[in-house]
């Protein structure tokens, strides 16, 4: 197991390790620090940019994924189905630039990051870049007919003014054990979830549906059991397909376990290998002898497409919300254009 990884496990333990304790004088540093910095924004020594149509963040407090991407997708469509014509913007991860761009069809993953690649595919415009506002700006005066933009894993991006906050948490790993970074996973202290205007859980697979838990807070699941070759996206194929020995599945996600969960609630038996969130695959981490089949997430498969051969198979999925959550932001973004 290597140093990250055993970071990692320990970040999700219930209380601190040595390896976690050693590192905690660092994180009273790092927690100085953000709370010094969003000092500087709150007193205005440190600009906040107010765009001329309202923004909806989605973000976490932890480092790696908690289905953030899945929610922006999910509400730029329900947003579109109730009239609004949004745009999206994210921090482009893994990409070779950092300067505002949008992303076209054709971006690869090294271009603008993978998570931007599946952002694209909704249809919405979609600008990309480490600068928030920056990119925010891009995006309208490319795309002026936008009268909303959903920001990507943009909760600690203070420069850019926000009408709406939505902080998404792991069901499964919570906030870990509770310490800011190094020696926990957190990019901000708990209390942040005080401030946000919803609160949204990713439960399990074998949770029920989405439903909500008050008037802040609410949960969502991820849904999907097609799979689609990766080489050839209409070829799809059902659950039932992958059954049998010889499949084995490949995560490079924050939370590996979450896709090995579904997998095995679609009754789906496989091998699994873990990677690091945004690993950047090769063709040697597809040489798996005797693999029948090789599942993946679709933010895994966009990184494989160049070598992938016709084992290689990604789960889409989608997230389903409570409606109360598409009320809350409804009811924000109308009372930001009256105000």
């Amino acid at each position: 197991m290597s140093f990250a990884d055993r970071l990692v496990a320990a970040w999700y333990s219930p209380h601190l390790t040595p390896l976690t304790a050693s590192l905690a004088p660092f994180s009273f540093v790092f927690q100085a620090a953000v709370e010094f910095r969003r000092a500087l924004y709150r007193s205005g020594a440190l600009r906040v940019e107010q765009l001329p149509v309202p923004i909806v963040i989605v973000g976490n407090l932890t480092v790696g994924g908690s289905g953030k991407t899945p929610l922006t997708i999910a509400l730029a469509r329900s947003l579109a189905e109730r009239g609004w014509r949004p745009g999206i913007v994210s921090g482009g991860y893994g990409s070779a630039k950092r300067e505002p761009r949008e992303v076209a069809a054709g971006s690869t993953p090294d271009q603008v990051g993978d998570e931007p690649v599946l952002l694209a595919r909704t249809g919405f415009p979609v600008w990309v870049g480490r600068d928030r506002s920056a990119v925010a700006r891009g995006l309208l005066a490319a795309h002026p007919e936008c009268n909303v933009v959903v920001a990507d894993d943009g909760l600690q991006h203070y420069a850019l003014a926000r009408t709406v906050e939505i902080a998404v948490i792991d069901a499964a790993r919570g906030l870990g054990n509770g310490w800011m970074l190094p020696a926990g996973p957190l990019r901000e202290s708990a209390s942040r979830l005080d401030e946000v205007d919803a609160v949204v859980r990713l439960e399990r697979v074998a949770a029920a549906s989405a439903a909500r838990v008050s008037a802040r807070q609410s949960t969502m699941t991820l849904v999907g059991d097609s799979f689609v070759r990766v080489t050839a996206p209409a070829v799809v194929a059902a659950a039932e397909s992958f059954r049998a020995p010889g499949v084995h599945a490949l995560a490079g996600i924050g939370n590996p376990e979450r896709f090995f969960d579904h997998l095995r609630s679609l009754g789906i038996d496989a091998t699994c290998h873990a990677f690091a969130d945004h690993h950047r695959f090769t063709p040697a981490d597809l040489a798996i002898p005797g693999a029948t089949a090789i599942l993946m997430t679709e933010k895994d498969a966009v990184k494989c497409v160049a070598f992938a051969d016709n084992r290689c198979w990604a789960l889409p999925v989608r997230a389903a919300i409570d409606p109360s959550l598409l009320t809350l932001i409804e009811e924000r973004l109308r009372g930001s254009q009256t105000a």
